[in-house]
């Protein structure tokens, strides 16, 4: 038993094109309300030639535009190509190989000040980020679990966690 539902009528405007009515199926023309706008011009004038006034206050009598500079030229020379970028590592070969005075500044010479943020402090089992520290041991652990396995280790592997992170045991 098929049953045959009714189909609705499709609207065929639009809120947007109900100022303008244009044929869904066809293409869209360049300017289709301008047309309706010139005829729906009451005071008997057309909007067109206050169009082309607009369009010429922009043009000299020269025909060249007021807004351009003549004297202007690209600066890239080769406009079809991107602009091709160089990582450190290339900077910073070609630079070996240029004429540099002892004072000159480069990306190898160049030293940065230390910094005002303390350093980031790591757990020493798991790699987390530290938020404890054990006071017997000096290990920096993350939770109480690490706590734990830190207390049931022996000396040695605690020294050897310790000289891996350059610290002295306490």
């Amino acid at each position: 038993m098929a049953t045959s539902r009714s189909k609705k009528a499709k609207r065929s405007q639009s809120p947007a094109s109900a100022s303008c009515p244009v044929p869904s199926k066809r293409k869209r023309s360049a300017t289709p309300c301008v047309a309706d706008e010139v005829e729906s011009n009451s005071s008997g004038r057309s909007s067109l030639s206050s169009l082309s006034v607009v369009s010429e206050a922009n043009v000299n009598p020269k025909g060249q535009f007021v807004f351009k500079d003549v004297n202007f030229e690209h600066s890239g020379v080769n406009a079809g190509k991107k602009k091709i970028w160089k990582n450190l590592k290339q900077i910073m070969g070609l630079e070996r190989g240029l004429p540099w005075k002892q004072d000159d500044p480069t990306y190898s010479s160049i030293d940065a000040p230390p910094s005002f943020k303390p350093a980031k402090k790591y757990a020493d089992l798991s790699g987390l980020p530290a938020k404890y520290k054990d006071p017997s041991t000096g290990i920096q652990y993350n939770n109480s679990m690490e706590f734990g396995s830190i207390r049931s280790l022996p000396m040695d592997i605690v020294s050897g966690y310790l000289a891996l992170r350059k610290a002295a045991p306490t």
